[in-house]
């Protein structure tokens, strides 16, 4: 038991050293070599826990959307009831997630013409669950199709938007523009 605890716990330190090591170099730069060097191990231990570079980036990935997917329970469990609200919510501590975790936005971004459609797909899990919630709610609302189109359009637009405009430093990140997001995205859930 003890020796499986180790090697979660080694295989989550080299997650981590992993993310850091996407967000200095990218995809393109990646190397495992160097994740080992930052973790203390021998160049072959990340092999003991992934295969290959592919999925080991999936790896990435998918903690990424665990610590993801984590804030939105807790979110939806907070608005219980209340759809529009979740949806408001849950993109606020998104842009909220994504500034207070940079790293974690290179994720966002992969590209590399050598990582599979599989986890292209697990990337755009970051962004899923919102979707589905738009479009139920648009759906319990009767609006139609090309509505929803154009509120998830919105939503999201909403979202990496401010994120950039947050980063580069042509909004200030503080508690009067993430209410003004919030009450644009509020905006967006009225019926046409």
């Amino acid at each position: 038991m003890a020796g499986q605890t180790r090697r979660r716990s080694k295989r989550e330190e080299l997650i981590k050293a992993g993310i850091e090591e996407i967000n200095k170099n990218g995809i393109a730069g990646f190397s495992m070599r160097r994740v080992a060097d930052a973790c203390g191990v021998s160049c072959g231990a990340p092999y003991k826990h992934f295969e290959n570079r592919n999925e080991f980036i999936a790896a990435v990935i998918e903690y990424v959307n665990g610590q993801w997917r984590e804030q939105q329970l807790e979110t939806m469990a907070r608005y219980e009831g209340d759809a529009r609200r979740q949806i408001v919510e849950i993109s606020v501590e998104y842009v909220k997630f994504l500034m207070d975790h940079p790293h974690f936005r290179s994720i966002l971004t992969l590209k590399d013409d050598d990582f599979d459609n599989v986890y292209h797909r697990l990337r755009g899990e970051l962004s899923s669950m919102t979707q589905r919630m738009v479009k139920d709610y648009c759906d319990s609302v009767a609006m139609p199709e090309d509505v929803r189109y154009r509120k998830i359009y919105a939503v999201r637009s909403f979202i990496y938007g401010a994120v950039i405009m947050f980063d580069n430093g042509e909004l200030g990140y503080n508690d009067m523009a993430l209410e003004a997001l919030r009450f644009n995205i509020d905006r967006e859930f009225d019926l046409p």
